[in-house]
């Protein structure tokens, strides 16, 4: 088996409704102009709007490179604890054991399909939510289920892991945010003190 590169992207800044804002729209084609510089094989976007669009965006960097809808990127609470954190108690109230296990089966669904290696050498672009994102790094952590709690991204943020057959994954960065301008930074967050 070889690598797989995956290059995880939290959606740019949406709003209420879902839709991406004008800033959104800069700060995914930032992130398209740092992306046109790999060998990107497929952005696959959640079925969202702010997502889809933003991966259109990314995608108009990327010359000849397929951008696809993949179901198992989409926006859900990945694992619900049994002991849920106090400072976390307001944020699951309301969840049912239906929900939990929905989300813990998207959760497998996500893992399955991306979090492994290729069979050829790929780089692949997943443009989808903050949850996502911290589920697959907590995954390729080995971390246990909790911990995607406080794993927070901002839009459009670069997170790379690299998948390898017989080898623990790779985490090469994570919330990099590089690309962005000290304006267009952090956003997806809530307010506070920023470095």
């Amino acid at each position: 088996m070889a690598t797989r590169h995956l290059y995880l992207v939290r959606h740019g800044a949406a709003d209420p409704f879902g839709e991406l804002t004008e800033i959104g729209q800069r700060q995914s084609a930032l992130l398209g102009e740092r992306l046109a510089a790999l060998p990107v094989d497929a952005v696959w976007h959640s079925p969202l709007p702010r997502a889809a669009r933003s991966a259109q965006v990314v995608g108009e960097h990327l010359p000849g490179v397929a951008v696809r809808e993949a179901a198992e990127l989409v926006d859900h609470v990945p694992h619900v604890p049994d002991d849920i954190p106090p400072a976390w108690a307001g944020f699951f109230d309301g969840y049912d054991n239906a929900e939990a296990a929905s989300g813990a089966r998207l959760a497998q669904a996500l893992i399955d399909r991306f979090a492994r290696p290729a069979e050829t050498e790929t780089h692949e672009v997943l443009v989808t939510h903050a949850y996502p994102v911290a589920w697959l790094v907590r995954h390729a952590l080995d971390a246990p289920p909790a911990r995607w709690l406080g794993l927070n991204c901002a839009n459009t943020a670069l997170t790379a892991i690299e998948y390898r057959d017989g080898v623990a994954p790779t985490v090469l960065m994570y919330n990099d945010m590089g690309h962005l301008p000290p304006a267009l930074r952090w956003t997806g967050f809530g307010s506070g003190a920023r470095p």
